[in-house]
């Protein structure tokens, strides 16, 4: 991935240069303004002044949302070494966030065996829906390649490392939540539904919400559906094959 000289987010926000590399980024560097970890585009700026950047905790946005899951990974603890544990996730962890950092989005979330990503915040893009999809597809044809290896040296087999996405679009929160312990992260239900997408995704799958597969027209339209009754949902829930 190319890697960018000044903080997109800074840039496209507030028009302000903020050298994220090289000589002339040591000044900021000494005040703690360096490459974000959720996004080495943008800057710890665009991470932990949210407040004072937005003038608000939380804002509501227009964003998409994708949940990632590394398949068959408590088993895999079970009966693999700490450290080939370790590496496996190394690996994933590296494949996706490659993917969404090239797609200019955030990777929010490492949660064990799964990572969360957010589309169009900080960098605002008109076509996040369509960037979180390719991002998704980059996951899993980056991962497909790379798990030959990984199952050779660990003696595995390529059903025990496939991968699961889902993807949903739509108004959330994004902010920072919580007071002892802030958190700048996304909340509502259109997290609630990505992650349960994923949760139904077979492994070396993507699944989105028909208000993914609408704004991809049309990339999708020739895309399977299929009515999936998701955890704490009433009413089952079309989702579509990527």
């Amino acid at each position: 991935m190319q890697q960018a000289r000044i903080c997109k987010g800074c840039w496209e926000q507030m028009h302000v240069p903020v050298p994220l590399r090289g000589v002339i980024s040591a000044p900021f560097r000494a005040f703690g303004i360096r490459p974000s970890r959720m996004n080495p585009n943008t800057c710890t700026i665009c991470e932990l002044m949210f407040t004072k950047v937005m003038r608000a905790r939380k804002i509501t946005i227009d964003a998409t949302i994708m949940f990632a899951d590394l398949r068959g990974y408590t088993s895999l603890s079970q009966s693999q070494s700490p450290d080939a544990v370790s590496g496996l996730l190394d690996a994933f962890y590296d494949e996706c966030a490659n993917a969404i950092w090239e797609h200019d989005g955030l990777l929010n979330k490492t949660i064990g065996d799964a990572v969360m990503a957010v589309f169009n915040f900080p960098l605002h893009r008109e076509e996040h829906a369509r960037n979180a999809v390719l991002a998704a597809r980059q996951i899993q044809t980056s991962w497909r390649e790379r798990r030959a290896t990984l199952v050779e040296a660990h003696g595995l087999t390529a059903d025990q490392l496939g991968i699961g996405i889902g993807i949903h679009s739509g108004e959330l929160s994004f902010g920072e939540f919580g007071h002892s312990h802030r958190d700048l992260t996304a909340i509502g239900t259109v997290v609630n539904t990505a992650s349960r997408a994923q949760s139904v995704a077979e492994a070396d799958q993507i699944l989105v919400t028909r208000a993914v597969f609408e704004r991809v027209q049309p990339d999708m339209k020739d895309s399977q559906s299929k009515a999936f009754q998701l955890k704490g949902f009433d009413a089952p829930v079309e989702l579509y094959l990527a």
